[in-house]
């Protein structure tokens, strides 16, 4: 019987989180060698980097051929609600690792493989600060919204996302080619 290790690499800044793993992540290079991570999972962690471009590089560095990046960001239409966001993240960032995108294409190549908006996104957060009716209440309107906003991303993120009063969270998902 052959036994298969996935090793994945969960990043978080929640204090509350045991992670085994500490790292500056804005420091020049992550302590892993190349190619040794098959599945990274960066939840709401770029936002908050004074370059969050070169932790992507890093990740790349460090991700295996076909490994797996799944990130969480607040969309920029509701980033800076948060005063320790650094920046706030569009539709458009997986252009920056497609190597036909001249406006800024980063020398590291991902595929997107899946992109979601979220209007109402860490439910377990706020879940404390609302009554019982009204957190239901906007969990089913968020069910409707996300719906209809990842039917059609871009138009949602550039225009739609005002009309709802902005987006939580997008999500991506890459794989290394």
């Amino acid at each position: 019987m052959v036994n298969f290790l996935k090793k994945v690499l969960s990043i978080s800044i929640r204090l509350r989180c045991l992670i085994g793993y500490r790292a500056d992540l804005n420091a020049r290079y992550l302590s892993f060698r190349d190619r040794t991570i098959d599945e990274i999972e960066a939840s709401h962690v770029l936002e908050h980097l004074e370059r969050p471009l070169h932790l992507m590089m890093e990740f790349h560095r460090i991700l295996r051929q076909n490994g797996k990046l799944s990130i969480q960001v607040p969309h920029f239409s509701r980033a800076f609600v948060h005063p320790e966001h650094v920046h706030g993240f569009d539709v458009s960032f997986p252009l920056y690792y497609d190597t036909n995108f001249r406006g800024g294409y980063q020398h590291v190549k991902f595929y997107l493989i899946e992109l979601n908006l979220s209007w109402f996104a860490q439910r377990e957060l706020k879940r404390d600060y609302m009554n019982g009716l009204t957190f239901a209440l906007v969990t089913g309107l968020a069910k409707i919204i996300d719906i209809l906003a990842n039917a059609s991303p871009y138009f949602c993120s550039k225009v739609w996302c005002y009309w709802v009063g902005g987006f939580d969270q997008v999500e991506f998902v890459f794989r290394k080619p």
